[in-house]
């Protein structure tokens, strides 16, 4: 079996404001500064693209990479290019299943989220050609059902509290509130929404960068004495500065996450080198795919760290992934985060449509590698699909005359379109593309 092409389309998802104000809140990196905001794209949205990887024996495989200026600095034309002109036609004519030597070759700086959409729709393909689920290639399952953590957006800490408060009533029992500004209202908002949502929830904060290191300890003490409950606290301080989140590290009793800071394996080194964190977030476009992401969880288990599955957003392709990731891995936090359920549709096919949506049962999402034939029985593995085929809605291209358009929706074909077999990497929930594009022809 030898790859014939990498296709990619993009897709555009229209997302709403937070419902309160949040101006002064959240880190101080980003006050005055609309990092996802342009004159070509200037209302909120996010946009991803899905990666098709063809090969001579009609394998297919299906993959999604993010692209978020705001946090990867990298926009969906960077993304595209480097997947179709670039990254792509290096591993064109290569086996799929040479995995380890075909991420080698596309493993150049930077370039995170292409080459994670890459992985993923490898490690899709050689699932659908084995007829096993992702979970199987790289670790197998032991959990049923996945919790699910939801980020809530910096704002006044009353309406943060409703916020959560509202989630709750859609299943969700998690929350990373975002802070890093000034310590003391912080505070203040943690406090309100762990009185507002009780002690049985779980509260992370993420400062996204925003404090030096004098203020992420008088955060983590006043949280402290406010009874917060803290489970960790996410990056605290600027991405470079590991000395200092060492110094916050070992001054408080708060877990301490590193997140901007960790995105390769040598990233991750030099964290447990320096002894910066007690937990790493391990997010699939940061580490550059699925492979990767499972050196850094074993990098993590050396040192005796454990990791959260974070938010980088996503569509069906990605929501499917990170549930193979936590369920094939160890030493992960329980909840792992999909912010996405709450901002924009994953575009899953029916009937997954309502399957992997808020809202929760029993705050988590289903294991849905955990899929068997059904009532079945099969010869073998090998000899059977393991997951149930559905009729894949396509996502349509975006085309170059409505770029600058602020709001464009995800445009599918009718759900009647033909059915997409062994729907592996999404264990039946996946985003497929009726035919890449390449770049000059959006």
């Amino acid at each position: 079996m030898k790859i014939t092409s990498i296709l990619t389309t993009p897709v555009r998802m229209p997302i709403v404001r937070a419902p309160y104000p949040t101006d002064g809140a959240g880190t101080k990196n980003e006050w005055g500064r609309g990092s996802r905001i342009s004159p070509e794209r200037p209302t909120p949205m996010l946009e991803y693209l899905i990666v098709r990887v063809e090969t001579d024996e009609g394998a297919i495989g299906i993959g999604e990479a993010p692209v978020d200026i705001g946090f990867f600095g990298q926009t969906l034309e960077e993304v595209q290019a480097a997947i179709e002109d670039y990254l792509g036609p290096q591993i064109v004519g290569s086996d799929p299943f040479d995995r380890e030597h075909l991420m080698h070759r596309i493993d150049v700086r930077g370039n995170s989220c292409a080459k994670s959409g890459i992985d993923l729709a490898l490690h899709d393909l050689m699932g659908r050609a084995l007829g096993v689920p992702v979970s199987d290639l790289i670790g197998g399952s032991h959990k049923e059902r996945i919790p699910v953590a939801i980020e809530i957006a910096g704002g006044p800490a009353e309406a943060m509290a409703e916020e959560c408060l509202a989630f709750m009533d859609r299943g969700v029992r998690a929350f990373k509130p975002k802070i890093g500004g000034y310590p003391d209202a912080d505070a203040e908002r943690l406090r309100v929404i762990r009185e507002a949502v009780g002690p049985d929830v779980s509260i992370r904060a993420d400062a996204n960068q925003g404090y030096t290191p004098k203020e992420a300890i008088h955060l983590c003490r006043l949280a402290e004495k406010h009874g917060v409950s803290l489970e960790l606290l996410e990056q605290p301080v600027p991405a470079w500065d590991l000395q200092g989140m060492a110094h916050v590290r070992r001054s408080v009793d708060t877990l301490i996450e590193a997140d901007e800071s960790c995105f390769t394996i040598h990233d991750a080194m030099q964290i447990i080198r320096h002894e910066a964190s007690d937990v790493l977030n391990i997010k699939i476009a940061k580490a550059g795919g699925l492979y990767n992401a499972k050196k850094i969880a074993a990098i993590a288990e050396a040192a005796g760290l454990q990791c959260v599955l974070g938010t980088a957003f996503g569509l069906g392709v990605k929501v499917a992934a990170k549930l193979h990731l936590a369920a094939s891995t160890v030493e992960m936090v329980d909840a792992v985060e999909f912010t996405e359920l709450g901002l924009h549709d994953v575009l899953l096919a029916p009937p997954h449509d309502t399957s992997l949506v808020l809202p929760l049962e029993d705050g988590s999402l289903p294991n849905w590698t955990r899929r068997s034939c059904g009532s079945t029985a099969c010869s073998g593995r090998r000899n059977c699909d393991p997951l149930p085929v559905v009729r894949s809605r396509f996502c349509e291209r975006i085309p170059a005359a409505e770029r600058s358009v602020p709001h464009h929706p995800p445009t599918l074909f009718p759900s009647a379109a033909p059915p997409l077999a062994r729907p592996c990497l999404g264990g039946g929930v996946g985003v497929a593309c009726e035919a890449g594009t390449r770049k000059g022809a959006l």
